[in-house]
């Protein structure tokens, strides 16, 4: 009796399992596309707002004046860039040689204070991070600089590199390491010349990732580059960034400003998705180099 229970219950609880699984799959399928959606429609209503009000004037001219209607981002855009350039000085070095030392020297005291800070410093609000840099730069200088805002967007990026960094090279097989320490190569020269190298597409992806971030940041910009409305060659005076151009015509009464700052949010929005393209390209055999 109880075998023949056994043998008949069978196709019932194959069913049951069929059906729970489906149903699982399908609560995922719908996870997957509630995270989708607000991205898609953020993506689709700044295109549709900001593309209709791109024109040559924009990238090539200065802001007009209060209450002229017309001008362009230009400074602003280049300023992004230089900021941008400024922050990746700081942040890449310190990010990829603090990522490469909890990797390979793992065991060390300094290297699990060092881990414990990246993971407190990536969870600071990116205001904070601003507030200091207004505290160690603009005070002392007594003026905003776009020294001072290079320096916060470096301190934003060292978490995300250090990270990724980090899971690259753990990545990178212990027999590469073995075989390069067998034959005499120091393990300084190791750590660099070939771990490092075996997992360049990873850190790279790490790297832009946070330059993809930096590049939105408006609030450390407040307290440190604060903004300008003309050209700005000198790093240690005041310099326009695009997020910080955004958020002041935004808040703005003016229709003119508004349709800039929408160009603007959609130019902004093309260069994060531009970079996340290129981490996509680098990175697309980046397992099978790895191994």
């Amino acid at each position: 009796m109880t075998g023949i229970e056994t043998i008949s219950g069978r196709p019932k609880n194959l069913t049951r399992r069929k059906l729970v699984n489906k149903i699982m799959i399908s609560l995922c399928v719908v996870a997957g596309i509630i995270t989708i959606l607000p991205l898609l429609y953020i993506f689709f209503y700044t295109t549709k707002s900001g593309l209709t009000s791109l024109n040559l004037d924009f990238f090539t001219q200065l802001p007009k004046p209060v209450g002229e209607e017309g001008g362009g981002m230009a400074n602003a855009i280049v300023g992004s860039l230089v900021l941008i350039a400024l922050g990746s000085v700081i942040g890449i070095p310190v990010g990829i040689l603090a990522g490469i030392y909890v990797s390979e020297y793992s065991g060390s005291i300094i290297s699990t204070i060092v881990k414990f800070t990246t993971d407190v410093l990536s969870g600071i609000p990116s205001i904070i991070i601003g507030i200091f840099a207004y505290g160690i730069i603009v005070l002392p200088m007594k003026r905003f600089s776009a020294i001072a805002g290079g320096f916060a967007l470096g301190i934003i990026m060292i978490p995300t590199i250090t990270k990724i960094t980090e899971e690259m090279l753990k990545l990178v097989p212990q027999t590469l390491r073995e075989a390069s320490l067998a034959l005499g190569v120091s393990r300084w020269k190791t750590s660099l010349f070939v771990v490092v190298k075996t997992a360049s597409s990873g850190i790279i992806t790490g790297v832009l990732l946070a330059i993809a971030r930096a590049a939105g940041e408006t609030a450390p910009l407040l307290f440190t580059s604060f903004g300008n409305s003309f050209w700005q060659t000198s790093i240690d005076e005041p310099m326009a960034a695009l997020p910080l151009q955004i958020f002041a015509y935004a808040i703005s009464p003016y229709d003119d400003w508004h349709r800039q700052a929408w160009a603007g949010a959609f130019v902004l929005i093309l260069l994060v998705f531009v970079v996340n393209l290129i981490v996509r390209y680098v990175t697309r055999n980046k397992f099978g180099t790895s191994q």
